[in-house]
C-alpha cells in the first residue's frame, strides 16, 4: 500500500476582530486575535504522476478540484519557490470536515496545511519567513493558519506575531449552515475606521483573565452578519447562557458562533444541548491548540 502524508487544517477562530481602516487597493486592515480549534479538514497526499485534487467528506460537495483551488494554488506556489524541495508529483485528498464559508478559515487553513506538508516532505528545513511569504501571497488568512496557534494578525492579515503563552480554554462552535460570504458582510460594514486591540496580558494563562480582556472586545463584522443572518444572534445568546461559558461571539464574518469556556466539560454539554435544541445544525466542541 502506497505510503500517505497527511497533514491536518484546524478551525481559525477570531476571538475579537476588530477592523482599524480601509486601504487605498480596498482591503481593510483588521486586528484580530486568533486561536485554532482542535477540530479540523484533513489533506493527505499520495505519490502520483502528476499533481491533483479531489475532494470529499461531509461538506466536500460542491467544491470544486479545478486549477482555482487554493490548495493546488498553494502546491504551484510552493513548486514556483522551491522548485526542488519535493521533486515527486503528488495526488491530494481534502477532507472537508468544516462548513464552507463559515468564518473558519476554509480554504486558508486548507492551503496552509498543503503549506506544511510539502515543507516537512523535503530534505532540509525551510526558513519559517519564507513560508510565510508565500503564504501571504494565496491569501490575507494564510499566514495565520500557517502557524495554526494563538496568535495576533495584524495589516490585512500578513502581520502575525505568535503568543508565548494562552490559557486552557476550550470552544463550542455552532454553524447554522448558512453559506455568509464575507464581501457581502463588508460591503453592509458601517463604520471602518476603528481603534485597534487593548494590549495583551503578559503572561496570559487563565481564562477568567482572557475573558476580562475580551470584554473590552468585539467582532466589528458581526452586527452586519447578524442583520444578514438573523440566527446568528440567537445562536449567539444562547451560547452566552451556557453554564461556563466565558463569551460568546460570531467568528470572522461568520456564520460560524463559538463559545469559549474553561472546561473540556462545560463545553461538551454545551455542545450537547445546542445538538438537542438545532439538530440540523453543525456542533463541535474541541480545545484550543496551544503555543509550541
Amino acid at each position: 500500500m502506497t505510503e500517505a502524508f497527511v497533514e491536518t487544517a484546524p478551525a481559525k477562530i477570531n476571538l475579537a476582530l476588530h477592523i482599524a481602516g480601509r486601504r487605498p487597493d480596498g482591503y481593510h486592515e483588521l486586528d484580530s486575535l486568533v486561536v485554532f480549534a482542535d477540530v479540523a479538514d484533513e489533506i493527505e497526499a499520495f505519490p502520483a504522476s502528476e499533481d491533483k485534487l479531489s475532494i470529499s467528506g461531509p461538506f466536500g460537495t460542491g467544491l470544486t478540484s479545478g486549477e482555482g483551488n487554493l490548495v493546488l494554488r498553494a502546491v504551484a506556489a510552493f513548486r514556483a519557490t522551491w522548485p526542488d524541495h519535493v521533486p515527486a508529483r503528488l495526488a491530494f485528498n481534502l477532507r472537508k470536515n468544516l462548513p464552507v464559508a463559515a468564518g473558519l478559515g476554509g480554504g486558508s487553513a486548507d492551503a496552509a496545511a498543503v503549506l506544511r506538508l510539502m515543507a516537512s516532505l523535503g530534505p532540509a528545513l525551510l526558513p519559517e519567513h519564507e513560508l510565510m511569504a508565500v503564504a501571504a501571497r494565496l491569501g490575507a488568512d494564510v499566514p495565520m493558519c500557517l502557524l495554526s496557534r494563538p496568535c495576533r494578525a495584524q495589516g490585512v492579515g500578513e502581520r502575525v506575531t505568535a503568543l508565548s503563552s494562552f490559557p486552557q480554554t476550550h470552544v463550542v462552535l455552532v454553524n447554522p449552515l448558512v453559506p455568509v460570504v464575507t464581501a457581502d458582510v463588508f460591503r453592509r460594514l458601517q463604520v471602518h475606521e476603528n481603534d485597534g486591540l487593548p494590549d495583551l496580558p503578559e503572561p496570559l494563562t487563565r481564562p477568567a483573565q482572557l475573558g476580562i480582556w475580551l470584554a473590552e472586545t468585539r467582532n466589528d463584522l458581526e452586527p452586519p452578519a447578524i442583520a444578514m443572518v438573523p440566527v446568528i444572534g440567537a445562536l449567539r445568546d444562547t451560547l452566552a447562557r451556557a453554564p461556563g461559558c466565558v463569551l460568546a461571539r460570531m467568528s470572522g464574518s461568520g456564520a460560524t458562533v463559538f463559545g469559549l469556556f474553561g472546561s473540556s466539560t462545560q463545553a461538551h454539554q454545551a455542545a450537547h444541548d445546542l445538538r438537542e435544541k438545532w439538530p440540523g445544525y453543525w456542533v463541535a466542541a474541541a480545545p484550543v491548540i496551544q503555543p509550541d
